[in-house]
């Protein structure tokens, strides 16, 4: 008991130190004092927060949201007097305008600022926004949710600006690159796992390209990762990509050289995964900007690649699944279906055999199992990517990125990821997004504005035969 009130007695003495601390930088705001004595005030707050326990940074960011926030008494005594300024007053309604600006803009933007300058600072601002972004879902539903997320609007159009594509520095891995930047990237990884060193230097080896997005104030730090794999054809499924490799290579072969790739059979470039590595950059769009670039890059290097796709994970589809098939299973198969699937599990219950399986990835290696059940899931997997919506966008957020991008949903591919966490996350299947280049900016307008998703005919026919087997049901 002694101990944890020392504990509570120790968190509160770092609060108020911060809470000092804090006000000690503020005191030298609009006065001409040196930066070199604010920046090591700066510097030692910072310190002082990652030092700091979850329960103290969440109160420091609480403080931060609310002392230092736009004071709305001083926005309203500025307005009434601009308001009631006689509008051929030019000189005093230009000073008005510009008192407003300076009382709109909250305090901590100022020491934002001024952390940003700081060494490692804009890689502080980045894993302070993490902290903020965790914050908010904590917060939810309270009334001290609005400052927070004020907070969190500040530090995002900050971090929007110092982010912009003009600041980036596109950078290609490969095994010369440094250690500590290749582990970094296996680290990453967060659609294919990386299995080992090996695993590794193939990803980054012949016949693949690895790409990341890098920021002057954030060296060695990768912000983006795309790997690509360059094959004759678009490939369906994950082992497809190796297999595009062994035709290419016309047998099994361990060891080549970049200089030995036949540029004349790579005709598709394959984005297989593309990973965001800094959750305070979210809602900072830099992958579309990425993906991009890379196929400029690759387009460059081999002049017969006229075919850009991804190959992509289908992230909850299992879960959305399963919760249509408890609200009415009748919505996922039609009756003959139905009893196809009663019969190969062997049960009457069928919402609950389905969850059973689903637990792992074995049945994906039973044929009969696998062959009841393509249909129906092929076709409510197009379902949920083609109509299924959040606010009039794509529900999947894998679908919504490349859609906005620009990209056309193609070709829907079954047990393409057999892997528990394929399987896991979407019963093993995964998506073709396909880039046209010259048609990206039309498609994106036309999703971003319009709502309007660019699919392939056998992608909406499927939805469509979904869509059938609904309007039955509710015909019943």
């Amino acid at each position: 008991m002694i101990k944890n009130l020392r504990q509570v007695s120790t968190s509160s003495e770092n609060v108020s130190i911060f809470d000092e601390q804090l006000k000690e930088v503020f005191k030298f705001k609009n006065t001409n004092v040196s930066n070199w004595i604010i920046e090591n005030k700066a510097r030692t707050l910072c310190i002082q927060y990652y030092e700091s326990t979850k329960k103290n940074k969440q109160q420091i960011l609480r403080t931060l949201a609310s002392k230092y926030a736009i004071q709305h008494e001083a926005v309203c005594t500025v307005a009434k007097k601009l308001v009631s300024t006689e509008s051929d007053n030019e000189r005093r309604i230009i000073s008005y305008e510009r008192n407003l600006k300076s009382v709109l803009t909250p305090e901590y933007q100022w020491l934002f600022v001024i952390i940003g300058r700081l060494e490692n600072g804009v890689k502080f601002l980045v894993d302070l926004r993490t902290d903020v972004l965790e914050l908010i879902l904590e917060t939810k539903n309270t009334d001290e949710n609005v400052v927070i997320q004020q907070l969190n609007i500040t530090l995002r159009d900050l971090l929007l600006l110092w982010f912009s594509v003009g600041f980036l520095h596109l950078e290609r891995i490969t095994w010369q690159s440094a250690c500590d930047i290749l582990q970094k990237i296996s680290g990453y990884e967060a659609i294919h796992p990386i299995k080992n060193w090996l695993d590794l230097k193939q990803r980054v080896g012949p016949y693949r390209r690895c790409y990341i997005f890098t920021h002057p104030s954030m060296p060695r730090e990768p912000l983006v990762v795309l790997h690509t794999a360059l094959c004759d054809i678009i490939p369906g499924s994950v082992s497809g990509i190796e297999e595009a490799k062994v035709r290419i290579l016309g047998g099994p072969k361990k060891e080549i050289t970049f200089l030995e790739e036949d540029k004349c059979k790579i005709k598709s470039a394959i984005f297989y995964s593309i990973t965001s590595t800094q959750t305070g950059l979210q809602g900072i769009e830099l992958g579309n900007y990425l993906i991009k670039e890379v196929a400029k890059k690759v387009i460059s290097e081999f002049p017969m690649i006229n075919e850009l796709s991804t190959l992509s994970p289908i992230p909850n589809f299992r879960t959305w699944l399963l919760e249509k098939t408890k609200q009415d299973v009748r919505s996922i198969f039609t009756n003959e279906e139905y009893e196809c699937v009663q019969n190969v599990l062997k049960t009457n219950n069928v919402v609950l055999g389905l969850k059973n399986i689903f637990n792992n990835s074995l049945w994906t290696r039973d044929v009969e199992i696998c062959e009841v059940l393509k249909k129906p899931l092929l076709r409510s997997c197009a379902w949920y990517l083609y109509r299924e919506k959040r606010r009039n966008y794509a529900l999947n957020s894998v679908a919504n990125f490349h859609l906005r991008n620009g990209a056309v949903m193609w070709r829907i591919n079954w047990l393409a990821d057999p892997s528990p966490r394929g399987v896991g996350n979407s019963c093993g299947i995964m998506v073709n997004y396909r880039y046209y280049l010259d048609k990206c900016e039309k498609n994106s307008q036309s999703y971003i504005e319009n709502y309007s998703i660019n699919a392939s005919e056998n992608i909406i026919n499927l939805a469509m035969q979904n869509e059938k087997i609904m309007k039955s049901i509710l015909q019943v």
